[in-house]
């Protein structure tokens, strides 16, 4: 997962806005998790309203105040605010965990066209080998909240075993009953890691009460 951003740096959102700039710091964040990349801007009406639910969602699934041991999980904020300001305003209230983009960054960018991000706010869920679990997973959270996770959990076991806990690595856990239904639930088209999408993109703001990319 880490090569996604091979030659980038990643930031911690915390007061020292510590950097992740080698291949062994990204893979120790990175590596071995279901990632959600989070497409937002601070003026779009739709990701503010969003933001909280992520917020909680994550918070719930990483912090020790609410499980005994924090999921395999990482979010980073791919920002597509018009300023560096807007996007650390934005990130003022939200988890120290999460790990976000310089502004400066042209990645920011790319990533929206590689994932075929067209409207915000947009969650892309990545397995640990970097193929799409999940197109867009913000509907899903709003739904059903941290449930979510052991559904991609099983499904990103289900679909290349590449997923473990570390200390279950020996000795996985048993597949559940559901197990066929998460199968075609999140079925993954291998070709899409990396793909562009097909359709065509509006340009920023605003659309019929959706924001849209590009």
């Amino acid at each position: 997962m880490a090569s996604l951003f091979s030659g980038h740096i990643l930031i911690r959102n915390n007061s020292h806005q510590d950097e992740l700039d080698t291949e062994a710091e990204l893979s120790y964040k990175l590596d071995n998790r279901l990632v959600l990349l989070f497409f937002g801007s601070r003026l779009c009406p739709q990701c503010q309203a969003f933001a909280p639910v992520l917020r909680d969602f994550f918070v719930q699934l990483t912090d020790e105040f609410y499980v005994l041991r924090a999921a395999q999980l990482a979010l980073v904020y791919v920002s597509q605010d018009p300023t560096e300001e807007q996007q650390d305003l934005f990130l003022r209230d939200m988890p120290k965990k999460w790990l976000f983009l310089p502004f400066e960054d042209d990645l920011r960018r790319n990533l929206g066209r590689q994932f075929s991000v067209e409207r915000l706010p947009a969650v892309v869920v990545l397995k640990p080998g970097g193929d799409v679990l999940t197109r867009d997973a913000t509907d899903e959270i709003q739904r059903l909240g941290p449930a979510c996770f052991s559904n991609w959990q099983e499904a990103a076991e289900v679909l290349d075993r590449s997923f473990l806990q570390p200390e279950d690595l020996d000795d996985p856990a048993p597949r559940s009953l559901t197990e066929p239904l998460r199968r075609r639930k999140y079925r993954v088209d291998p070709a899409a890691r990396g793909a562009r999408g097909s359709r065509e993109g509006g340009g920023p703001g605003a659309e019929s009460g959706t924001w849209r990319l590009f």
